[in-house]
Order: C-alpha cells, then sequence, then structure tokens
C-alpha cells in the first residue's frame, strides 16, 4: 500500500499516457461508418464502391480521387438518386477533411442508400497516404 502513495504521480502519469493511446481508437469508434484509405480501396476495388466526392466543383477540380462523382453537399439529396440509381450500391462519401461526408453520409442513408461509408480523414488522408488524385 505504501507504494501507491508514494508513487501516485507516477500511477496517475500511466493513467493518462493509456487513455491518451485509447482514445484514437474510442472516438473513432463513434463514428460508425467510417473507412481508412486501405479499407476505401478494397471496397473500390473488390465491391465496386462508387466515390462521391461531397466537396463544391473548385475543390474538386483541385484534386479528387480517381472515378469519383461531384455531388455538392447541399446538392446531394436531390441529386444522388439520378447519379447513383442501385441503392444496394457500396458509397464512398470524401470531402476535404471527412466532416461533410460524415454528413453525406447520414443524407445517404436517409435516402435509402445503407451501404454508405466516409473517408476517415478525408482528401487529406488519401494525399497522406501517397494514393493517386485526379484533376479535372
Amino acid at each position: 500500500m505504501s507504494f501507491f502513495i508514494e508513487n501516485w504521480v507516477l500511477i496517475a502519469v500511466a493513467f493518462a499516457a493509456g487513455a491518451m493511446l485509447v482514445w484514437p481508437a474510442v472516438s473513432a469508434g463513434g463514428r460508425a461508418g467510417t473507412l481508412s484509405t486501405v479499407q476505401a480501396v478494397q471496397r473500390m476495388n473488390r465491391d465496386k464502391a462508387v466515390v462521391i466526392d461531397v466537396s463544391e466543383a473548385k475543390e474538386f477540380a483541385a484534386g479528387h480521387v480517381i472515378g469519383a462523382k461531384n455531388v455538392p453537399l447541399d446538392e446531394l439529396e436531390a441529386k444522388l438518386p439520378t447519379v447513383v440509381k442501385n441503392k444496394a450500391t457500396p458509397l464512398i462519401m470524401v470531402c476535404a477533411t471527412g466532416a461533410r461526408a460524415n454528413r453525406a453520409v447520414a443524407i445517404a442513408r436517409k435516402l435509402g442508400y445503407a451501404d454508405a461509408q466516409s473517408l476517415t480523414g478525408g482528401m487529406g488522408a488519401w494525399r497522406g497516404a501517397s494514393l493517386p488524385v485526379e484533376k479535372a
């Protein structure tokens, strides 16, 4: 017992360090429907997932995932059913950082696209993984 009393600072630091190591996994688990870059490439290759870039046209023109279709977030609800007619098609939503893509997943699911997911980290993560980018 005296060990714990004498070394309470070290024990607190150890718990804090452990919490910081576990936090990314816990916080990512709260965002259901997100994909890493590796998982996204696998979905594109194996499942023929369609990449929907919800960035504005100017951002899309500056660089996007090869083969991605540009449907800005504010137009998604109206245009997604015409761009992807089959609601069973897997969708990967992408934007610059991933924030708009997460909102796009919610919209797509509301429209009946059950297999919609977002790319964690967006185009920043895609470029960071040195994956190919296409310019319009």
